[in-house]
């Protein structure tokens, strides 16, 4: 099995793997650094070819640009501050402790039951000759 060779990153000279769908175009590492360092040397790189030197001046853009700073006046002069939140921030309501125990019975409900039913079922159970609740009920 051959060993897959790290480049050097362009930027910072240290070695990276680059991402196994660009192999052989990445020359940059993964850092933030250097994928600023990438931009820059991309939009550089661009801008040089002799067909896109023209492509950011005369009056088309120009006046596009007026238009877009005229319909946003004070764009670069915001405050970027906080975030306004999503939604109000909400006051928890306390609800009083309700004294439940007082409500319930002090006896288990097994106690509650009484032996009336069961003897009723066991009852019904010898005459029908089936102790399943459900072949009585039929």
């Amino acid at each position: 099995m051959r060993k897959s060779r790290k480049p050097k990153c362009a930027h910072c000279k240290q070695l990276f793997r680059p991402d196994p769908r660009n192999v052989k175009r990445q020359k940059y590492c993964s850092r933030p650094e250097c994928r600023k360092a990438s931009k820059a040397a991309s939009q550089k790189k661009w801008l040089e070819k002799p067909e896109n030197q023209d492509y950011f001046q005369g009056t088309d853009n120009t006046c596009r640009v007026q238009q877009w700073r005229s319909r946003h006046p004070g764009y670069w002069r915001k405050k970027h501050g906080l975030p306004e939140p999503l939604q109000d921030p909400l006051t928890p309501n306390m609800v009083e402790k309700q004294d439940v125990t007082r409500q319930l019975s002090c006896h288990a409900l097994q106690d509650l039951l009484s032996a009336q039913p069961l003897v009723f079922l066991g009852l019904l159970a010898q005459l029908s000759g089936s102790p399943l609740q459900d072949d009585i009920v039929t």
